[in-house]
């Protein structure tokens, strides 16, 4: 059996090469908010700097981006919400049980994001458009629901494999 996991860990670099992209997307946006913002305040206040129409509607996109990935990322660091103050209560079986619980219930959630927030963005995102950017679909405020999606199942298969190796190494060692 343990051969079987040392094939599949093979495969940890794509989960890290998708981490990193990700967290680079996030610290890009991060960067691109700060940049408009900065210059939305200035622009405001300095004759010289223009105000953009655009920049309220290009930052809260932007955080729309980052709040959702963020929260993918926080899922392979193991760093989500949960409740912890019982743990220490509790037997280290059923607290295992929980976590896998908790687990594949934010893979259930992943999944719906991807389904449903696909409909939104091609259905009601596509229909309609930024109020200060006529030319430019709302589909891109709505996108990045299943773009998370997709990133939480990927850092959700890696957990629940991770949880899995765990239990069968060491039963194995029993």
């Amino acid at each position: 059996m343990s051969a079987f996991f040392e094939r599949v860990d093979k495969i940890k670099p794509i989960f890290d090469i998708t981490y990193k992209i990700v967290l680079f997307v996030c610290k890009l946006l991060l960067i691109a908010d700060i940049l408009i913002t900065t210059m939305s305040v200035i622009g405001r206040y300095v004759s010289f700097i223009p105000d953009p129409a655009w920049s309220e509607e290009v930052v809260l996109t932007c955080m729309a981006y980052m709040a959702v990935l963020s929260a993918a990322l926080a899922i392979r660091r193991g760093a989500h919400i949960r409740m912890t103050a019982l743990d220490r209560y509790l037997p280290a079986g059923l607290i295992r049980f929980l976590d896998i619980l908790a687990d594949i219930s934010v893979l259930i959630l992943a999944v719906v994001m991807i389904v449903v927030g696909w409909r939104y963005a091609a259905g009601l995102g596509a229909k309609g458009t930024y109020v200060s950017m006529p030319w430019l679909s709302r589909f891109w405020m709505y996108f990045p629901v299943p773009v998370a999606g997709i990133a939480m199942v990927i850092f959700e298969v890696e957990t629940l494999y991770n949880h899995l190796k765990s239990i069968v190494l060491k039963e194995g060692k029993a």
